[in-house]
C-alpha cells in the first residue's frame, strides 16, 4: 500500500491512503489519524489500511479525492529517530580521492552513519529555506526506510524484518559548513538542515522483485533546474544494505517504531573510456560532481545551488510509472526573525 500525510495545520498532519497510480487518495480517519499510530500497532492497523487501499484501487472508495502532492507533509512529519548512513562507498571514495585522502579499511566493513534532526522534516514540495547561499547548498538524493521495533543486538537478517515502509529523501547539505564541524571531531550539525521526503511511503510488496534483500534495484533520477543530472542505480552498488544499516544502530540500543534510516547519497562507479574515467549515470549530489571535476581537472567547476534553483528527485518502477511521487523543491532565502 501507499501512505501519505496531508497538511491540516497540526504538526503531525492527517494520514491518507493513496492509490497505486497516485491519482486518488482517501483519509484513513476511521482507522488511524497519524502514521505513527500505525507504526506503533502495525499488525492490527496495517491490514485495515490495506483493505482501504484495495477498495481505493478498485474505484469503490466512496469518499476518494484527487491526490495532490503539494498538500503533503513528509509521510512521517516528525520521527523518533533519523539516522542517515553512507551506504554507497563509491561516494566516499570519490570525495576522499578529490582531497588526496585514502578510505580507511574499516569503512568497507562498518557503515558510516550520523544522527540528524528529526523534529522538523519538510514536505516534498516545500521550499528549502537557507540563511545564506555562501553555506554551499546541495541536494542529496537517497532511499530511506521507516521501521517498526527492532531489538538491540538484532542481526542484519533480523533487522530486515523490521522495515515497514520505503520512501525517497532529499537530505539537504550545507557543504561549506561541513569542514569546520568535522574538524571539531563531533560530526554534522548546522550543516544538516531539514530533510525532505517523497509524497508517499510504500510497503515492500509494492516494489515487487525490485526489492532484493534490503536493496532497491531501481533508478533514482535527479533533475536540477530542469536538467537531468543523475540516473543512478540504487541497488547494485549499495555496499551496506538496509538490514546492515539498521543492525549497526542495534549494536548497543533498540530501534523503535517510527525510526527513519537513510541510505546516503546514491552513487555509481565510473567507467573507463579510452583511458579516461566517465560517469554516464551522473550524480545524486553536487559534492560528488565537484569531486569528479577535481579528480579530472584539478579543481571543481560546478557551483552549489543558488536561490531560485529547483531540484526534482523521483523513482519509476519497471512499468515506467512513479512509485513514490516526486520531491520538487525550490531554494529560497530565510526570513530573519523579528
Amino acid at each position: 500500500m501507499k501512505l501519505a500525510t496531508y497538511k491540516d495545520g497540526s504538526r503531525d498532519g492527517q494520514l491518507v491512503v493513496v492509490s497505486r497510480d497516485l491519482s486518488t487518495a482517501h483519509y484513513a480517519t476511521g482507522i488511524a489519524t497519524k502514521l505513527q499510530q500505525v507504526l506503533d500497532d502495525w499488525n492490527f492497523l496495517a491490514p485495515q489500511l490495506q483493505d482501504l487501499y484495495e477498495t481505493l484501487n478498485n474505484g469503490k472508495a466512496r469518499h476518494a479525492f484527487p491526490f495532490e502532492p503539494v498538500r503533503c507533509m513528509a509521510p512521517l512529519p516528525r520521527a523518533y529517530q533519523w539516522a542517515d548512513g553512507s551506504a554507497y562507498i563509491n561516494h566516499v571514495e570519490l570525495v576522499r580521492k578529490a582531497r588526496d585522502s585514502e578510505v580507511p579499511d574499516s569503512f568497507y566493513k562498518d557503515p558510516l552513519m550520523y544522527q540528524g534532526g528529526s523534529d522538523d522534516f519538510i514536505g516534498p514540495c516545500d521550499d528549502v529555506v537557507c540563511p545564506s547561499e555562501d553555506y554551499g547548498i546541495d541536494f542529496e538524493a537517497e532511499v530511506a526506510v521507516i521501521t517498526g521495533d527492532v531489538p538491540m543486538t538484532s542481526t542484519p537478517e533480523q533487522a530486515l524484518e523490521g522495515i515497514r515502509l520505503v520512501m525517497l529523501a532529499n537530505d539537504v547539505s550545507l557543504r561549506n559548513l561541513i569542514p569546520n564541524e568535522l574538524a571539531k571531531g563531533f560530526g554534522f550539525f548546522q550543516s544538516k538542515p531539514a530533510t525532505a521526503f517523497s509524497p508517499v511511503a510504500v510497503t515492500l510488496d509494492e516494489l515487487g522483485d525490485a526489492w532484493d534483500h534490503g536493496r532497491l534495484n531501481l533508478t533514482v533520477q535527479s533533475t536540477w533546474n530542469g536538467r537531468k543530472v543523475g540516473m543512478c542505480d540504487a541497488g547494485p552498488e549499495m555496499t551496506f544494505h538496509f538490514g546492515q544499516l539498521i543492525a549497526h544502530i542495534c549494536k548497543t540500543r533498540n530501534v523503535r517504531a517510527g525510526s527513519i534510516i537513510g541510505s546516503g547519497t546514491v552513487s555509481n562507479k565510473g567507467v573507463e573510456v579510452k583511458g579516461k574515467t566517465d560517469w554516464p549515470k551522473g550524480y545524486s549530489c553536487i559534492a560528488e560532481k565537484r569531486a569528479i571535476e577535481t579528480i579530472q581537472d584539478g579543481k571543481p567547476s560546478t557551483a552549489f545551488m543558488k536561490y531560485g534553483d529547483t531540484i526534482r528527485i523521483e523513482m519509476k518502477g519497471k512499468d515506467g510509472e512513479l512509485i513514490f511521487g516526486a520531491i520538487e523543491q525550490k531554494i529560497v532565502p530565510a526570513v530573519p526573525v523579528k
